[in-house]
């Protein structure tokens, strides 16, 4: 194992929060949640039979609860990344051509949970020096026009 395949993994996720963190909220943490439940699919056909299903409906469910809760997120990237390593430590990795694949992306998962627990703040409104609360780089929102029957022709 040589220091790339340590680093690769380390740049993958750092580039994986830079650009996801373009996203403004709450589309960045709906983005996340269904890359999440992607992730719990990509061991489908992995070697462990029905257990592969059982894990994407665990991590199905952490995803869907994610749609409202960065911690739901991190939790479904631990997963995986258990999941992971069973896999590297099972012979069959995530890309099959790619041997140290599976341990590659159980580094990279855990550094992409840790962003999610801290609430995934935008990486940009953190260096530009914002205080707010994460995810709260977005400009105001203006209250909403409720709409009302008949109200075009009032116009």
């Amino acid at each position: 194992m040589g220091i790339m395949d340590v680093l690769g993994p380390v740049i993958v996720a750092l580039v994986f929060i830079l650009l996801v963190s373009l996203f403004g909220e709450p589309n960045r943490r709906g983005f996340n949640a269904i890359f999440v439940a992607g992730a719990g699919a990509a061991y489908l056909s992995g070697g462990f039979g029905v257990w592969e299903f059982v894990f994407l409906a665990v991590v199905t469910f952490c995803a869907y609860r994610g749609l409202n809760s960065y911690n739901f997120i991190g939790i479904g990237w631990l997963l995986h990344t258990g999941w992971d390593v069973m896999h590297h430590l099972y012979g069959n990795p995530i890309v099959p051509f790619v041997p140290g694949s599976s341990l590659g992306c159980a580094i990279c998962d855990p550094l992409i949970a840790l962003w999610c627990f801290a609430g995934a703040p935008s990486v940009y409104h953190l260096f530009r020096g914002g205080r707010g609360r994460a995810g709260g780089d977005e400009a105001p929102r203006t209250e909403a026009r409720r709409w009302t029957p008949g109200a075009e022709d009032r116009r």
